[in-house]
């Protein structure tokens, strides 16, 4: 007798199988998920019987998730009994397996594109718990066997790191697998530890920052670990993007090189509890390595910003940064257990620049910005601003169009008239007559009178100096759109800061307050940056800056700003479609009750007044694209 005849709820499925693998019309009870996923298979080429080359995946020379997992899972192994333990990376790239599972041996890629429909890319795809049993498999060698797999979430990005998988013996019938629990006991293991180990490398890197800048108040200091970013306020004249591009790879490097165990090293060791497909690396003793190739050796320096219980004798040396950089770097890797974490590096100003670098003001809001679409609506504002006439910023509310309208003025004093606080302004236009320019703000909002008296004053006097800031919105009226129709050949469209992504890192440093003297600027780790780069900012420059002065003068812990700091609307992302006001409303309600209870989904639905079912159902729906 068969495993499959202990499941009778499973062998209409077996049958219908057979008929799409032959060809065959299928009955109408098979499940639409399955059927697609059959199909699919059909359509990636998979082989139901594994005939020909089995591909073998290229396994990552280092897995922050397999050695943060390893502890975990050479734990559970002991007590699986007859059920076998996978671990996944984010591509389903096998890289740790204990027990015995048909086809384990052959299926080291467990994507669909290899190997069909299985509970790890279900897993991965629906970001939940999911199960697979017998027939639902699209491989032959699967066809006796449950599995459940749960997905590894990054613990400050939610980001999906990997899956975790217990197979089994064919289940009776389709209910809940037996290793459901131990899954996500595995899972929640995996993920603590994940946590802890993210703390404890931004604690080493804070720790070798602050022992770096005890030298003196005035150093130049940046710290990378390629999560995390440390600036010291001395630092940030001189680390320009391109600085601290060069910075971010020479950590890579380092990472790569620093943590890789030697070619001699020892074979893997087989522990008992299972084998290893990818082998951790080796946390003991530094290995032997090259340097990046964009650095030269340089002196060695006793300093040490290892946290293990072993002093060691690290290298500095001097990083060949960028044409054009303005400064040098000495870099400094930071290690902790023998690992190499990530870089401090000491910038300082080339002789020949220090005083063109101390001349260097805080860099203006209006001007601050190196995106296309920014530099090209600046260079066309100043363009237009060397001829004394009138100019229209047309743009956004809160895209910076005041901000650039002053810049563009210089040291000149204007008169300023906003129509947003008095419609009717009774400016004396004979003011101007003196050549001081005036500024006019939200011209949208004018009064028919004051809309009349500007037509006038531009026919009469169509060069005065005149700048006017619009935010478009409802159809202007035929008087007004006379007035933008005269000023339309001298006009400049300021872009959203959604359509200049990129310009949120450098408008960061110049939003934030300055810091209290001997504390370190604001910093933000890069995954707060991707979170501050990827939410679409209906508010523009303004709501950017309210986040970033918020976060200033509030925040109560030291380092950089992680993603969890954040707003929930930032810290989330947006959503992948664009939602109604009340679903708006709705996603803000429930991100706020997720962040106060932890992001325990249950707890939520509860404060709320909803189920836990119609909770992960909006959610859903949040990131469906139409």
């Amino acid at each position: 007798m068969t495993t499959l005849d202990h499941s009778p709820a499973l062998a209409p499925l077996r049958q219908a199988r057979e008929r799409f693998l032959s060809g065959r019309p299928l009955p109408d009870d098979v499940p639409d998920e399955v059927l697609a996923a059959w199909r699919r298979a059909r359509f990636f080429g998979v082989r139901h019987d594994l005939d020909g080359p089995v591909h073998e995946p290229e396994l990552p020379a280092e897995s922050a998730l397999l050695e943060a997992a390893r502890p975990v899972l050479d734990r559970i192994a002991q007590a699986l009994g007859h059920s076998a333990l996978l671990l996944t990376d984010e591509r389903l790239r096998v890289l740790w397996t204990t027990g015995e599972v048909p086809g384990d041996d052959r299926c080291r890629d467990l994507s669909e594109r290899e190997v069909g429909h299985n509970s790890a890319a279900l897993a991965l795809r629906t970001r939940r718990r999911a199960e697979v049993h017998g027939p639902e498999h699209f491989l032959d060698v699967w066809q006796d066997v449950s599995a459940v797999s749960v997905p590894l979430l990054a613990p400050d990005s939610g980001q999906v790191l990997g899956t975790v998988t217990v197979a089994s013996a064919l289940c009776p019938g389709c209910g809940p697998h037996p290793g459901a629990a131990l899954a996500e006991a595995t899972a929640t293991a995996v993920e603590a530890e994940l946590l802890a180990r993210s703390r404890t490398a931004e604690r080493v890197l804070l720790d070798a920052y602050t022992r770096e800048a005890a030298h003196g108040p005035n150093r130049a200091i940046v710290a990378l670990d390629g999560r995390n970013r440390l600036v010291s306020e001395a630092a940030v004249r001189l680390a320009t993007p391109q600085v601290l591009a060069a910075l971010e790879r020479s950590s890579t490097s380092e990472r790569a090189s620093g943590a890789r165990p030697p070619q001699d090293s020892r074979p893997p060791q087989d522990t008992g509890c299972g084998s290893v497909v990818e082998r951790s690396n080796d946390a003991g003793g530094g290995p032997s390595r090259e340097r990046p190739a964009d650095a030269r050796s340089g002196p060695v320096v006793e300093r040490s910003y290892d946290t293990g219980c072993r002093p060691v004798q690290e290298q500095s040396y001097d990083l060949t940064l960028p044409d054009g950089a303005g400064c040098t770097a000495e870099i400094t890797p930071v290690r902790h257990e023998g690992r190499v974490l990530g870089i401090v590096a000491v910038l300082e100003a080339r002789a020949a620049e220090v005083p063109a670098q101390r001349l260097v003001p805080r860099p203006a809001l209006a001007l601050a910005g190196g995106s296309v679409p920014w530099r090209h609506a600046v260079a066309r504002a100043v363009e237009l601003a060397r001829v004394h006439e009138p100019l229209l910023l047309t743009g956004e509310r809160g895209s910076g169009k005041t901000a650039l309208a002053r810049e563009l003025l210089g040291g000149t004093v204007p008169l300023v008239a906003d129509a947003a606080e008095s419609p009717e302004l009774g400016v004396k236009y004979s003011e101007l007559a003196d050549g001081r320019p005036l500024l006019l703000r939200h011209a949208e909002r004018l009064a028919q009178p004051d809309v009349a008296a500007l037509n006038s004053l531009l026919d009469e006097h169509p060069d005065v100096r005149l700048l006017v800031t619009y935010t478009p919105g409802t159809p202007p009226g035929p008087c007004f759109q006379r007035l933008l129709d005269t000023l339309a050949a001298r006009s400049v469209t300021v872009p959203a800061l959604r359509e200049r992504p990129e310009d949120v890192r450098e408008l960061l440093p110049v939003l934030a307050p300055r810091p209290v003297p001997g504390q370190a600027p604001l910093a933000w780790t890069l995954d707060a940056l991707r979170a501050l780069e990827e939410h679409p900012w209906p508010g523009n420059v303004t709501e950017l800056a309210h986040v970033v002065r918020a976060l200033a003068e509030h925040r109560r812990v030291t380092g950089p700003v992680r993603r969890a700091e954040l707003p929930d609307p930032v810290r989330e992302g947006p959503a992948a479609r664009r939602l109604s006001p009340m679903e708006h409303a709705e996603r803000t309600a429930i991100l706020a009750a997720l962040r106060r209870h932890g992001g325990n989904k249950a707890r939520a639905a509860a404060a709320l007044g909803i189920g836990r079912a119609t909770l992960y159902r909006k959610l859903r729906g949040y990131r469906d694209v139409p």
